[in-house]
């Protein structure tokens, strides 16, 4: 089985998409969209984008009391 992703309505009634994993298990979550064209967009995006994309570590900020 392959990843997949889904394309819903939210609560407020604008689309979504989520990318779910071989397993069923939810790895991403899209913004809203206004429009169903806008959000197969978005999914178009992260397919073109995501591929090849570098892993990129952050450090962690830090906060003074």
């Amino acid at each position: 089985m392959v990843g997949k992703f889904e394309v819903y309505h939210d609560r407020a009634g604008e689309y979504r998409f989520r990318l779910k994993a071989a397993n069923g298990q939810i790895i991403a979550v899209s913004q809203a969209y206004k429009s169903r064209a806008a959000c197969l967009k978005g999914i178009e995006s992260v397919k073109a984008n995501a591929a090849n994309a570098p892993v990129e570590e952050l450090a962690e900020a830090t906060t003074s009391t």
